[in-house]
């Protein structure tokens, strides 16, 4: 193997790292979301500047007043993003009119591709309410940075230069009204659990 191989195999080793880290730490003190979130050592969550998918620019401030469900992917993605947003939406089902306090969205994390008109088409095959955030390369990096999100292209052997797999980590993250991190919900949660959790914030 040559150097810039070794190069690339050690750069990927410590990227898978740090996204295990970061899995490992978050559902250690998570469970099936975060108690104590916001007075953690490890900051979550933070101002962000995006373009929706009406082409609205959009920041963190506007979303203030309800409890947000943000979940970071990519439209081209086969089976973990749109299982995930399918949960998110029967989690909202189940809430019935409770739900209209929490916002979901969908950041995605290739936005390269995921343009604001392609966002618009596939946000609505999921809930009405579900915002698709999307934005330059900088401003989607640094809202992943905010969040903790791991992501990188995986390039497919043998494929056109578009037709590639992003790797990412995969955090239903919940918010705050007040914008702050209150907890994640690990992937494979179920609907009823969140709608459950949620439903028990909403209450208090």
């Amino acid at each position: 193997m040559n150097t810039r191989l070794l190069r690339i195999a050690a750069a990927s080793a410590v990227a898978i790292a740090v996204s295990a880290g970061i899995a490992w730490w978050q559902v250690e003190h998570a469970a099936s979301t975060v108690e104590s979130g916001t007075r953690t050592a490890v900051p979550i969550g933070g101002p962000f500047t995006l373009t929706d998918n009406q082409g609205r620019t959009v920041t963190d401030a506007d979303f203030r007043g309800k409890y947000m469900l943000i979940y970071f992917g990519y439209t081209y993605c086969p089976d973990v993003c749109p299982t995930e947003l399918g949960v998110m939406t029967q989690a909202l089902d189940q809430l019935g009119p409770k739900a209209e306090t929490v916002q979901p969205v969908f950041i995605t994390v290739d936005p390269e591709r995921d343009t604001v008109p392609h966002m618009k088409d596939y946000v609505a095959l999921f809930h009405p309410r579900l915002v698709g955030l999307t934005g330059t390369p900088d401003q989607v990096r640094d809202a992943a940075r905010a969040y903790r999100v791991y992501y990188a292209k995986a390039p497919q052997k043998d494929a056109k230069p578009d037709e590639y797999l992003m790797d990412h980590s995969s955090f239903i993250y919940l918010m705050g009204p007040d914008g702050k991190f209150v907890g994640v919900y690990p992937g494979g949660t179920s609907a009823d659990k969140i709608a459950q959790d949620l439903a028990g914030r909403i209450a208090g």
